[in-house]
């Protein structure tokens, strides 16, 4: 079973209450060949909410206390953002997942780039956090970018 952000999927859980919905991404949740989750939900936002990157680092380094996920107004979010994590993590296991499928560049589900934390637009190279820590855990993780590597 694959494990793919909810946005992906259709449901509309972004911050700014949209989805990014993957037409590839819908055939195999269609097909029962995947599950979604998203991981912001599940630490406890709700939808709309107010943007928010990793200031300080990576999604590892909030996991190792590094750094903080800070809302645009100066909100630090950290807690929920960990807490979906640990979530997503225990549905990947539950439902033993041969490989993640997360939205490209959240402080979340960032698989290969992520919001620099100057609320600019501009990106770095690195993991949000959720991606993070399935990664540790040994899970595949990829981007919806990357979904023709699995399929």
């Amino acid at each position: 079973m694959i494990l793919v952000s909810s946005c992906l999927g259709g449901i509309e859980c972004r911050y700014n209450g949209s989805h990014a919905a993957s037409e590839k991404i819908r055939k195999l949740i269609e097909e029962k060949q995947a599950v979604m989750a998203c991981p912001e939900l599940l630490g406890g936002f709700s939808t709309p909410r107010e943007p928010a990157e990793i200031i300080g680092g990576t999604g590892e380094d909030v996991l190792n206390g590094c750094a903080k996920i800070i809302t645009s107004s100066g909100e630090d979010v950290t807690d929920l953002y960990m807490k979906g994590a640990a979530q997503t993590l225990a549905y990947a296991k539950k439902i033993n997942a041969s490989a993640v499928i997360l939205k490209e560049n959240s402080p979340s589900c960032g698989s290969n780039f992520i919001y620099n934390g100057s609320f600019s637009g501009k990106k770095i190279a690195g993991n949000g956090v959720t991606a993070a820590l399935l990664k540790q855990a040994g899970y595949r993780v990829i981007s919806e970018n990357q979904l023709d590597d699995i399929l």
